[in-house]
């Protein structure tokens, strides 16, 4: 694991940027992944620091604890914390059930959804029911009576627009976590994510492969919550590394 990847550490957590691309846990033999690559990470720490009390193999004599708190999907980059002991995990995991954990996202839509709606609001709260096919890996919006449909709600605003490349910037804030949740519902609300081709619609895919963006504009660039141990609150903030987000970037410095 890159060093620079490390936002911050101690005891009890890890706090690291996964770039897009990388899962954050996988089974595939033979594909990295981010608690691979932390618990790599942390068994290279334990080597230099307790040389001396190893076996003759030189392996350090446990493999570090890691408990994945939350999830990207392997095409977005963005903030993720881990716990680093079983009493961190239960308390940043209560805070992602109550709601404390603070998910912020920027996004790069097609400008076309936006010039195509007269009247489009350029910031709200979109709220759906969702359903999720873990056989196609799929989710959908549907009714609310819908059995095993669950309610999913997220608020957006339009922070850009460069309309001459055809291409918008928004902030998204997750009110809950749900599987796909924004691609989904953001593509439901005619305003799909660039890179997205399982949701996005037939305009917004064109002009992902005229940018020639595979993987999907998203990125978790700000997350707050308190620490498991010290309860002080703790805020973490990173500019996306993907090629579009840089436009938007150079256009304002």
């Amino acid at each position: 694991m890159d060093k620079n990847q490390i936002l911050y550490e101690d005891k009890d957590i890890i706090v690291c940027y996964k770039p897009s691309g990388i899962a954050v846990q996988t089974a595939k033999i033979g594909q990295q992944d981010m608690v691979s690559a932390i618990i790599n990470y942390l068994s290279a720490e334990l080597v230099e620091a307790d040389v001396a009390h190893l076996p003759s193999n030189g392996k350090p004599r446990s493999i570090p604890y890691i408990g994945v708190i939350h999830r990207l999907d392997q095409p977005v980059e963005g903030i993720l914390v881990f716990a680093k002991n079983q009493n961190a995990a239960g308390e940043l995991s209560r805070q992602v059930a109550q709601g404390e954990m603070g998910k912020h996202y920027y996004a790069i839509i097609s400008d076309r959804s936006l010039s195509g709606t007269p009247g489009r609001a350029l910031r709200g709260t979109l709220i759906d029911y969702l359903y999720k096919d873990a056989r196609a890996n799929t989710s959908f919006v549907v009714a609310s009576g819908k059995k095993g449909a669950k309610r999913a709600e997220l608020a957006y605003e339009i922070l850009d627009r460069i309309q001459e490349e055809g291409i918008a910037l928004a902030e998204i804030e997750l009110v809950t976590g749900r599987h796909h949740q924004i691609r989904v519902q953001m593509s439901h609300a005619d305003m799909s994510l660039l890179g997205d081709f399982k949701y996005a619609d037939v305009d917004t895919k064109e002009l992902s492969e005229r940018f020639g963006q595979k993987q999907i504009a998203l990125c978790a660039y700000e997350l707050t919550f308190r620490h498991p141990v010290t309860k002080e609150k703790m805020l973490f903030r990173k500019e996306p590394e993907g090629m579009l987000f840089q436009k938007f970037y150079r256009k304002t410095s």
